[in-house]
């Protein structure tokens, strides 16, 4: 755009300075001519008025050698049948013709041009006055005038593109910041916000977009009451859940209810904790992801263990921390978890690896034939809404980083997340194995 406008400017002041300076180029060698033809006239007056005083040929050789024109050997008086007093430019037949209309004319001469001014003296007699003027001197002072208006237009010109580049680069300027808010919020920076500059219209744009971001993120925050709200309308039927639990006769299953029954309520704590959090904070949060893995990690395992299925973790020695709610992440897990179990038989092994790189979870199973339609709600295949790919997708993009389904190196499917595009899979070293008692 700013180019644009730099070649509009550029375009439109060269016309506008040609439409002035063609016409003042031609005015000016026109300026010069009249100028040049004026000082002969003049030149040759002053002759005239000595031929009215005197007419003898001693004072008007003295009188046209006094002259600066006569001095430079260009003035001529021509008298009938005599030899022309000075120095003549032109033949006999141009000024006789001159002579025989009696009036002042120019005629063309070798170098020049010659004024000629015809008089009558008092005997009778018509007499020709001839000022050469050079070729040179028709021009004088042309081409520094013609340089001081290119010059100008030069200045002219530039002056206009350049204020033409510095609107152009506020607008420009304007625009880039307003595009900018506009992909950060769009990532979820909901806190975004632009200060208006430039024209009425971009300011309006601006201020339009803050009001957008205001409204976006009251509507969030009216989802996440409403997901709260919801959240918390759960514990009336898992209350009753939990009296059930409480009376059933002690034993391992008794035993996993209580704790599924304790994990629930805390999932829950987490969601309603969560969903009522502003905008702001959320945006703010930090998890660590080997933490969140090592708590779901022990819900999952009790599953694992019934289900005799080996699993073990690769990596988790150091803190990795994403900018993601925790119940986020454990939603992410859960669902990365999940997949293995719902649709891979029971004893089928899996393996987690997480580290600085982000989080992998292979299987041995059947793997995924259809990726890229795995992700997507309602068409994943083998019964699945496809839900739980997404969900991890969604966690993707959220730390800008990108969504793995893949083929495992245990034969089954391979998903996944890794953080800021990382283009390698996690590092397998160190190790921190477990697997089921079968």
């Amino acid at each position: 755009m700013r180019w644009a406008l730099n070649r509009l400017a550029l375009a439109i002041t060269s016309m506008v300075a040609l439409a002035f300076l063609v016409p003042l180029a031609v005015a000016t060698r026109q300026i010069a001519y009249d100028r040049a033809i004026s000082e002969a006239r003049q030149q040759a007056t002053s002759m005239v008025t000595v031929l009215g005083v005197n007419s003898d040929l001693t004072e008007l050789t003295n009188a046209v050698a006094s002259t600066a024109a006569g001095s430079a050997g260009q003035l001529a008086v021509h008298l009938p049948g005599l030899d022309p007093i000075g120095i003549s430019h032109l033949n006999d037949a141009t000024v006789g013709r001159a002579a025989q209309e009696r009036r002042s004319a120019t005629a063309e001469a070798p170098g020049g041009i010659a004024y000629l001014q015809p008089t009558v003296l008092t005997d009778g007699r018509t007499v020709v006055v001839e000022v050469f003027v050079p070729e040179a001197e028709t021009r004088r002072g042309v081409w520094s005038a013609w340089l001081a208006l290119g010059g100008l237009a030069i200045v002219l010109v530039g002056g206009s593109v350049l204020l033409a580049d510095r609107l152009g680069s506020q607008l420009v300027k304007s625009t880039r910041q307003l595009a900018a808010a506009t992909r950060r919020l769009g990532g979820g920076e909901l806190n975004e916000r632009i200060t208006p500059t430039g024209p009425r219209e971009l300011r309006d744009a601006a201020r339009d977009f803050n009001t957008m971001a205001d409204d976006l993120r009251r509507l969030l925050d009216r989802e996440r009451e409403l997901a709260a709200d919801l959240s918390h309308r759960l514990r009336t039927p898992l209350t009753g859940l939990r009296l059930d639990v409480e009376a059933m006769p002690p034993g391992p299953i008794a035993e996993r209810m209580r704790q599924a029954c304790d994990l629930l309520d805390e999932e829950l704590e987490a969601i309603i904790t969560g969903a009522r959090l502003g905008v702001e904070t959320r945006g703010t949060e930090q998890t660590d992801l080997v933490e969140a893995l090592a708590d779901r990690l022990a819900f999952w395992s009790v599953l694992a263990e019934d289900q005799e299925r080996p699993w073990e973790v690769v990596g988790g020695n150091e803190p990795v921390m994403i900018p993601m709610s925790r119940g986020d992440v454990i939603l992410v897990v859960d669902a990365m978890l999940g997949n293995v179990f719902s649709h891979t038989p029971d004893g089928v092994a899996f393996r987690v690896i997480v580290s600085s790189s982000g989080l992998l979870v292979d299987d041995a199973g059947p793997g995924i034939p259809d990726p890229e339609n795995a992700v997507k709600r309602g068409f994943s295949g083998a019964g699945s809404t496809g839900l739980g790919l997404d969900i991890v997708r969604r966690a993707a993009e959220t730390v800008r980083g990108q969504l793995v389904i893949d083929r495992s190196p245990l034969g089954g499917a391979r998903v996944g997340f890794l953080l800021h595009q990382a283009p390698a899979e996690p590092e397998p070293q160190p190790r921190r194995r477990r697997r089921a008692v079968s």
